[in-house]
């Protein structure tokens, strides 16, 4: 009896794989992830040549990839993530091209060798051991989208060759040492949407170029290899970036509604390029904790679709820009652990980031975000003492003035009649007599 495929995931299963699994030369899918499934491969692992999708991510595996994989001639997706492997696995992978290879949140270790990579589109080798420096080899693979190698050993200079792979929509370097500047020819690459080389050694300026990267500008309506490969809702959980202080996957079915740079973690310096206003399809622009110095350019305001911006942990000067105030979309404005001054704009999203951690140790700002007065809003002192004395003092005299007339009238009303009546009654008196 012929089985295609056999589809086990998002199960409780446990224990080592038989040896017989491999010996069906008819089984074109194999889908175990992720469950609880550990040990080594078994060495007949290659048995099963017509395999097609390979995906054992999210289980217990160790121990090394059997060379026999070679015999797999038809795979096409390869899927070991979040699993024990160990070893260099492009030792035992030699001359395999599959269009999607995913070996992150593993124990692999050696160089990245591509050589034979030519028609993969998708590298994913996160979370592991890999070592040395990038490989010219990667300009070979003509069909390359998506590289990503975070959280490895991976040494030396961010190579010029990197900007030849025209191809690239998704480059992802974070968490290595890569050393020397940024090239300025990544401009260059059309197709670019995400790019992190944070938590580097990078050094020199942001390039002015970049905001001429085009799948910045504009979000793309698609990405073909998700069109190409037909994958559905496939994740690549470890494509995690630092997107609002959270961490998050990113499937392939989604990456289209994303364009991220983030530079943070380096030792950049000089001033933020007014072009980055430019890149109006970001959602996240991060350069923190770097030597950037200089004020905010007033044309991040024009980042229509910005979510995110982390400029803290640097030298900006200078005020936070009203023009900020215009984007609808941010929710996390960071710049704190700097030296800017004056009033934090108001109005739309400015008045509900309000987290005065985001505005830290920056000594000159004020407003009703950190709950400090500006002298601008608070109203002039007036001197009300003085002057209510006076007025006290024209109202006394006013009534003083009053009342001794009163009785100056009076009196002198008194003794008119006193005269008169004296004399009446003295010539009355005149009169009897």
């Amino acid at each position: 009896m012929k089985v295609p495929c056999i589809i086990l995931s998002n199960n409780n299963f446990t224990g080592s794989l038989p040896p017989g699994l491999f010996d069906n030369p008819n089984l074109r899918i194999l889908t175990l992830s992720p469950n609880n499934f550990y040990g080594e491969l078994p060495n007949n692992f290659g048995n099963a040549t017509s395999i097609m999708d390979l995906m054992l991510d999210g289980n217990n595996f160790s121990g090394k990839v059997p060379e026999s994989i070679n015999n797999m001639d038809y795979l096409t997706v390869l899927d070991l993530s979040n699993n024990r492997f160990s070893g260099n696995f492009f030792l035992a992978f030699w001359h395999k091209c599959p269009e999607i290879i995913d070996l992150s949140s593993n124990e692999f270790s050696g160089e990245v060798q591509t050589d034979s990579l030519i028609n993969t589109g998708v590298l994913v080798l996160g979370k592991n051991k890999f070592s040395g420096s990038l490989s010219r080899s990667l300009t070979s693979m003509i069909s390359l989208q998506f590289l990503d190698i975070h959280d490895n050993k991976i040494t030396g200079k961010l190579p010029d060759f990197i900007c030849q792979i025209s191809t690239l929509k998704i480059l992802n370097l974070r968490n290595n040492s890569i050393q020397g500047s940024v090239p300025d020819c990544i401009s260059n690459l059309p197709s670019l949407q995400i790019l992190d080389l944070s938590s580097n050694h990078l050094v020199g300026e942001i390039p002015l170029n970049f905001g001429k990267l085009t799948s910045m500008i504009e979000i793309p309506h698609v990405l073909s290899f998700v069109i190409s490969f037909g994958l559905g809702d496939l994740k690549i959980q470890d494509l995690i970036l630092n997107w609002k202080k959270s961490k998050q996957g990113l499937s392939f079915k989604n990456l289209k509604l994303y364009s991220l740079l983030d530079l943070s973690s380096n030792q950049l310096s000089g001033e933020i390029p007014a072009s980055l206003g430019s890149l109006k399809a970001l959602k996240l622009l991060n350069v923190s904790f770097n030597n950037l110095y200089g004020s905010i350019p007033k044309s991040l305001g024009d980042l229509k679709n910005l979510e995110s911006l982390g400029l803290s942990h640097n030298n900006l000067s200078g005020s936070i820009p009203q023009s900020l105030s215009k984007l609808q979309q941010l929710t996390i404005l960071d710049v704190n652990n700097n030296k800017l001054i004056g009033k934090i704009p108001v109005g739309n999203q400015m008045d509900i980031m309000n987290d005065p951690n985001f505005y830290a140790n920056n000594s000159g700002l004020c407003g009703m975000q950190i709950r400090v007065p500006c002298p601008e809003d608070t109203s002039p002192t007036k001197p009300p003492r003085v002057e209510s004395k006076e007025t006290w003092l024209s109202w006394e005299g006013v009534g003083i003035g009053y009342a001794l007339g009163f009785f100056i009238a009076v009196g002198i009303f008194y003794h008119t009649e006193y005269f008169v009546l004296a004399k009446y009654f003295n010539y009355r008196c005149q009169q009897r007599r």
